[in-house]
């Protein structure tokens, strides 16, 4: 029986020490992968320099960290995945324990020298410093990139825009001969997986992620790009709250300030004061919109507009209170007049009532001579007191036709102004939504 447990154990023994144990350093040093060793990372892997290196080349979106309009600037978050393969580099997965797959520095390997042309700022966020190599020769190297680029923006229907702003990646000294760039996904499958990973969009709705291929010759060589175009809708809430709607508000109060007499001061004030409350949110749209715009956008002509009704508006109402201080001036004229003739009448019975008490005298002979001269007294005071009755009769003529004229001219342009005011907000919301 020990016999037989010693002979187990003898089996049991050699099968465990005849196990053999590998690691990723075996297959380093059977590749002779060290930073000094330049075959690797010095120059293009291939074993025949008339080999064209395949760089297969996937970019995701992962964040929309900032569209801004005044610097036509898109930033984006991007992960970018390449594979290429390195003629020099192969192994047996059977002679270390099946291992397929090893992650090394990044600087023991070359690279593609791949970049963005859009790109405006040195990326700072943190490199992945390894990458990944298969036994049969496929690098594979991913990274995340804060992206700082330029787009051609066309803010005309702002803030009901859609936005398409590229990445265009090519390399700096290959050319097609040397280097080929061929896109991992296609379109759909890349604006699938973008929709998948994304994490912020923040105002912008992401809609499509498209890929296309340029070639462009230069200096007797072509070069090959890949164009991924990034394609986005705002989300107008925002700004509809925050502006429209407040202009809007500031339109309807200018209306409303109809309604107010227009024999007080407090219609002109009220008119200024929401003059001036456009005019800041004029200043706030100054900030968004860029300076530079092929055509006015629609926002700003919508302001621009309105600014302008009610600037004419706030005119039609000093031609108004013109023409009611006028007419009040002119009633105060007419009042003392009234006065006045009224004075001068009650002097004119005074006196024809002393004339009569001296008719009343026992000297006959005198009674002819001052009979004639009171009723040439008379006569007189009839002209004057014509005249002055022509003259009141103009005077409450002019003050009525001032009256007549402003009150017509306040319906009419009440009139115009909310029939402009209906047609323009229609063409501009219609101008919008298409």
């Amino acid at each position: 029986m020990m016999h037989v447990a010693f002979l187990l154990l003898i089996v049991f023994t050699d099968g465990a020490s005849s196990t053999k144990v590998c690691s990723y350093q075996d297959v380093v040093d059977y590749l002779n992968l060290t930073t000094d060793n330049g075959a690797f990372k010095l120059t293009r892997p291939v074993l025949d320099y008339k080999h064209s290196t395949m760089v297969e080349l996937d970019i995701l979106l992962y964040a929309i960290l900032a569209v801004i309009e005044k610097t036509q600037t898109f930033v984006p978050f991007i992960w970018i995945t390449m594979m290429w393969n390195n003629e020099r580099i192969s192994w047996d997965p059977v002679q270390f324990c099946g291992i397929t797959h090893i992650s090394v520095p990044r600087e023991m390997l070359w690279r593609p020298d791949l970049f963005i042309y859009e790109m405006i700022q040195k990326d700072d966020s943190p490199h992945n410093p390894y990458m990944y190599v298969s036994y049969d020769g496929t690098i594979t190297f991913e990274e995340d990139v804060k992206v700082v680029s330029t787009c051609k923006m066309d803010v005309y229907k702002f803030p009901f825009d859609t936005q398409r702003c590229n990445i265009t990646i090519g390399s700096a000294i290959h050319c097609v001969n040397e280097m080929r760039l061929l896109p991992f996904s296609n379109s759909s499958r890349a604006t699938q997986f973008s929709r998948e990973v994304m994490k912020s969009q923040g105002e912008w709705e992401f809609l499509q992620l498209s890929i296309t291929s340029y070639n462009f010759t230069f200096n007797d060589r072509q070069w090959e790009n890949l164009i991924y175009t990034f394609t986005m809708k705002r989300r107008p809430l925002l700004h509809v709250i925050n502006f429209l709607l407040p202009i809007l508000f500031f339109l309807s109060l200018d209306l409303a300030s109809y309604f107010i007499a227009d024999h007080r001061g407090e219609k002109l004030g009220f008119k200024v004061t929401v003059l001036l409350a456009i005019s800041v949110l004029l200043l706030i749209l100054n900030d968004i919109l860029p300076s530079m715009s092929n055509k006015t956008p629609l926002i700003a002509t919508y302001c621009i507009v309105i600014f302008a009704l009610m600037l004419l508006s706030l005119l039609e109402t000093i031609l108004v209170t013109y023409l009611m201080e006028k007419d009040s001036v002119s009633r105060e004229e007419l009042r003392l007049r009234d006065k006045r003739e009224k004075v001068k009448i009650d002097n004119c019975n005074a006196a024809c009532d002393g004339e009569k008490q001296h008719e009343l005298l026992p000297v006959a002979e005198e009674v002819q001579p001052r009979e004639s001269h009171v009723l040439l007294l008379i006569l007189e005071e009839l002209k004057e007191l014509q005249t002055t009755l022509n003259l009141h009769f103009c005077c409450r003529q002019e003050v009525g036709k001032s009256g007549h004229w402003a009150a017509k001219i306040n319906r009419a342009f009440f009139i115009f102004y909310v029939t402009t005011v209906s047609l323009f907000l229609t063409l501009i919301f219609i101008e919008w939504n298409t």
